[in-house]
């Protein structure tokens, strides 16, 4: 094994950490909503690139990061007892089966995006939906470029499960690695901070404290780590010696720089007055996704990952041991938005960004909204009786489900429904009911003043036989 070797395998192990990095960060980006062409948004949309194909992300706040570590720790522990004390055959059998299923998944995704960003190709979009009493139960949607993907990522997958070859392993990690930064969101500079530093010292502690992290490394045969043999033509035909990268030291970092270009590109919508849902500005050229805008903060940020990594591997190489890459990633990634925020005068503005959406707002208050709103119906439905019987007339169409409402309401509410509409019935007082219900009548009283009408011809005829 020569250094030229070695260094290729670094600089191969780097290039694979960068490069779901930066195509993940620019996939975290999304579709610019504005008033142009604005529509009714559609259950079924036509091609797959519909906004409707917007994929859900998961957001991470404060308090979710200051439990990173104590969630890693736990799962890290737990691997290490039962690689310790089980079959590490039959448990890597088992665990290998599961990221297998994960990777049909990840690489399918992957795979559609690249081909779709690369030819721009439109595709009939498919749904498969599942109703329960007219509430969706599951949703998705797909192309026939879907089915040619998965069908191709089950084959790779069987053949890793059968080979264990390092090639299609690192192509799952990498797939989920970009699947990972694109799809989880931090939803502030504060809370990204706080996810590195704790991740810095539950690094450390379990690198440098116990041989946890590294037996774990080794043992766990599942694609959760990118790598790459030392020497490709290893002397007397030994087996291959690879330099590994875990996952967790592209993802973790990788969230944060996708946060950092975002907020660059908020930095840029900002100046020239871009406003949800209002005419795009004439700086964007109509574009909703695409357009260029200045990175300051994304490319510090990479430039402290490449230099935090090339640190982590020198000091490897140097000592001869395995390193906690967060010890260097961490503190570079985050002195780098440090340091442009201050050299910039946008302090104020790095630590007062937040990616709570608005629909994220709203809908908090829609909850609350729904409660009251869920009150003020029940309400109705009883019927005015419940608080005055002559309030308001039976009439009025309280209580009374409508085929609309019916078909809204699950069965048991139904009969709710209809029980409370029979209350009303028997409730309601005689002068709220309808001319078609048997009352006893009763004599007018007139008004005075009020003339008399004409007798009728034949009044006095039955006046005489009545005597």
């Amino acid at each position: 094994m020569s250094e030229t070797e070695l260094f290729a395998a670094y600089a191969a192990i780097g290039s694979m950490a960068i490069a779901p990095i930066y195509f993940g960060s620019f996939s975290s980006l999304d579709r610019l909503k504005s008033a142009h062409k604005k529509r009714e948004r559609s259950e079924f949309a036509e091609y797959s690139d519909s906004e409707d194909e917007e994929e859900e992300s998961e957001a991470v706040s404060a308090e979710d990061a200051y439990m990173f570590p104590v969630y890693g720790s736990l799962a890290l522990f737990s691997l290490y007892m039962i690689f310790k004390y089980l079959n590490k055959e039959w448990v890597n059998f088992l665990l290998s089966g599961y990221f297998a299923l994960l990777g049909v998944a990840a690489l399918t995704q992957v795979t559609v995006r690249t081909v779709k960003g690369i030819s721009g190709i439109k595709l009939p979009l498919y749904h498969l939906h599942l109703v329960h009493h007219t509430k969706t139960a599951f949703h998705v949607r797909f192309t026939n470029l879907h089915l040619v993907s998965m069908a191709a990522s089950a084959v790779a997958t069987a053949y890793y499960l059968w080979s264990k070859n390092w090639i299609i392993s690192n192509f799952f990690g990498l797939a989920f690695s970009f699947s990972a930064i694109t799809l989880i969101r931090l939803d502030s500079f504060r809370s990204g901070m706080i996810m590195l530093g704790g991740l810095f010292v539950y690094d450390v502690f379990w690198v440098f404290g116990t041989e946890v992290m590294v037996s774990v490394a080794k043992n766990f045969d599942a694609p959760i780590k990118v790598v790459f043999p030392k020497t490709l033509f290893p002397e007397d035909g030994g087996k291959l010696q690879f330099t590994m990268l875990g996952l967790g030291d592209i993802v973790v970092p990788g969230i944060f720089l996708a946060l950092c270009l975002r907020f660059d590109r908020h930095q840029y919508l900002t100046r020239i007055g871009y406003q949800p849902d209002k005419t795009l500005p004439k700086a964007l050229g109509g574009k909703h996704r695409g357009f260029g805008f200045p990175t300051p903060y994304f490319y510090a940020c990479l430039a402290a990952y490449v230099g935090g990594l090339a640190t982590t591997i020198s000091v490897m190489h140097v000592f001869k041991a395995a390193q906690p890459a967060l010890l260097y990633l961490s503190p570079a990634c985050t002195f780098a938005v440090l340091l442009t925020a201050a050299a910039r005068g946008e302090v104020k503005e790095a630590f007062a960004y937040t990616e709570l959406t608005d629909e994220e707002e709203d809908s908090e208050t829609a909850d609350g909204a729904r409660g009251k709103g869920k009150k003020k119906d029940e309400a109705a439905a009883l019927g005015p009786h419940r608080y005055n019987l002559r309030k308001q007339p039976a009439a009025s169409g309280a209580g009374i489900m409508t085929p609309a409402s019916a078909g809204e309401l699950a069965d048991d509410e139904q009969e709710g429904v209809k029980t409370r509409k029979v209350l009303d019935e028997k409730v309601s007082p005689i002068s709220d009911r309808s001319d078609t219900e048997s009352v006893a009548p009763s004599t007018p009283s007139k008004p005075k003043g009020a003339k008399r009408g004409p007798k009728p011809k034949n009044a006095g005829a039955k006046a005489k036989s009545k005597k």
